[in-house]
C-alpha cells in the first residue's frame, strides 16, 4: 500500500536524501544556500528515502523533501518553545526562509536542561522550496518542565519504513525505486539517519567484487560447455537459446546499482569536505617565488659593479685635480 506525505507525517515518517552529511557545529546562511542549491540539481538524479529522525546528534544534519504545507515530522525531542520563522533576500533571486525551535530536550534521557536547537533552511525562491536541510546544534539552555522530564513524544519500538525509495523532483518524481534482491538486503534502519559511509562503502565494493568473480566464472563454464557441444557434434554451429540472458540482467543491474550508489556516497564525501572542512589553510609566503641562492649571487654582482664604478669615479676626480694643478703651475711660471 502506497505510502502519501500526511500518513507518513502522522508516523514520522521523512523523505531524506540517502547520503550521510556528517555532522557540523554551526552551518552559516552562506553554507546553508549552497547546499540546498546543489541538493537542487543532485535531487533529479538521486531517490529520496523514506527513514525516522530520532533523537539526532548535535551538530546532525539532514536533507529532506517537505512540502510547505506539511508540518516538520516527529524527531523524538520535546520542543518546550514554538518556532519561529524569518526570511531573508540572501542574492539577487534568492528568498531564505530559517524556522528555529528552541528549548528542545529528550524525555527520559540524560539532558539536565532544555539545550537542542533545531534549525530549517529552506530556499523559498533561487531553489526549490520543498527541499529543507535541517541542523541540530546547542542554544540557549533553559529549564526543564518538571511535568514533561519524562513524558516520551513517540511510541517505541519505531516500525520498519514500508515503502521503497522515490524520486521527488524533476522529470522522475514520483518514480518508485525497487533494488534488485530486495528480499536479501538489508532494510534500512528505521532510525536515525543513514549508516556510516565507510561501511556502506565497503559493503558495496565486496558486493561489487562477488558479482565480478561470479560473472566470470559463469563465463568460463559457458566457455567450456560451448567447446564440449562443438566437439560432441562434429563442428555444427551452436544456437544460442538465450537461456541465460535473464541472469546477466538481474546481475548487471545489481552491479551498476552497487557502483551507482558507491560514486554517491563519494561525491557525498566531496560535498561535505567543501562545505565543511578545513578552510583555514595557511596562505604561501609573499617571498616563496624567489630563489635565496639566486638573489644573493645578483645582489654579490651588483656590490660588485658598484665598487667598480665607485673606484672608477675616484680615478676621474683624481685625475681631473691633477690637471688642475697642472694648469696652475704653468699660469704663475709664465707671469714671473
Amino acid at each position: 500500500m502506497a505510502l502519501s506525505l500526511t500518513q507518513a507525517q502522522a508516523e514520522g515518517f521523512s523523505l531524506h536524501f540517502p547520503e550521510n552529511l556528517g555532522q557540523a557545529p554551526n552551518v552559516t546562511v552562506e553554507t546553508a544556500v549552497n547546499m540546498l542549491q546543489r541538493a537542487t540539481s543532485s535531487a533529479q538524479n538521486v531517490p529520496f528515502r523514506w527513514q525516522y529522525i530520532d533523537k539526532p546528534h548535535e551538530g546532525q544534519l539532514a536533507l529532506l523533501f517537505l512540502p510547505q504545507n506539511l508540518p516538520f515530522p516527529n524527531d523524538g525531542i520535546r520542543w518546550q518553545e514554538a518556532e519561529s520563522t524569518m526570511t531573508m533576500n540572501v542574492a539577487p533571486g534568492r528568498e531564505l526562509e530559517v524556522t528555529e525551535a528552541r528549548s528542545g530536550f529528550i524525555p527520559g534521557s540524560q539532558d539536565q536542561n532544555a539545550w537542542r536547537l533545531r534549525r530549517r533552511y529552506r530556499l523559498l525562491r533561487g531553489g526549490h522550496s520543498a527541499l529543507v536541510l535541517v541542523h541540530y546544534t546547542r542554544g540557549q539552555p533553559a529549564p526543564i518542565i518538571p511535568a514533561l522530564m519524562n513524558q516520551p513524544v513517540r511510541s517505541y519500538p519505531l516500525r520498519t519504513v514500508p515503502e521503497p525509495p522515490r524520486f521527488v523532483i524533476g522529470e522522475k518524481a514520483g518514480t518508485k525505486i525497487y533494488p534488485p534482491q530486495q528480499s536479501n538486503m538489508p532494510h534500512p534502519q528505521s532510525t536515525g539517519f543513514v549508516s556510516h559511509p565507510a561501511q556502506a562503502i565497503l559493503n558495496q565494493n565486496h558486493a561489487m567484487e562477488q558479482l565480478e568473480r561470479k560473472r566470470e566464472q559463469q563465463r568460463e563454464k559457458e566457455r567450456s560447455a560451448a567447446r564440449e557441444r562443438s566437439g560432441s557434434t562434429g563442428g555444427r554451429p551452436n544456437v544460442d537459446d538465450g537461456s541465460d540472458d535473464e541472469t546477466d540482467q538481474i546481475a548487471t543491474r545489481t552491479l551498476a546499482l552497487a557502483r551507482y550508489k558507491r560514486n554517491h556516497e563519494l561525491m557525498s564525501d566531496v560535498f561535505r569536505q567543501a562545505a565543511f572542512g578545513d578552510k583555514s589553510i595557511t596562505p604561501k609566503s609573499p617571498y616563496s617565488i624567489f630563489d635565496k641562492e639566486t638573489l644573493e649571487g645578483q645582489t654579490a654582482r651588483l656590490q660588485a659593479d658598484i665598487e667598480r664604478l665607485q673606484r672608477k669615479g675616484e680615478e676621474r676626480r683624481a685625475a681631473r685635480a691633477n690637471r688642475g694643478n697642472v694648469d696652475v703651475s704653468m699660469e704663475q711660471q709664465t707671469s714671473a
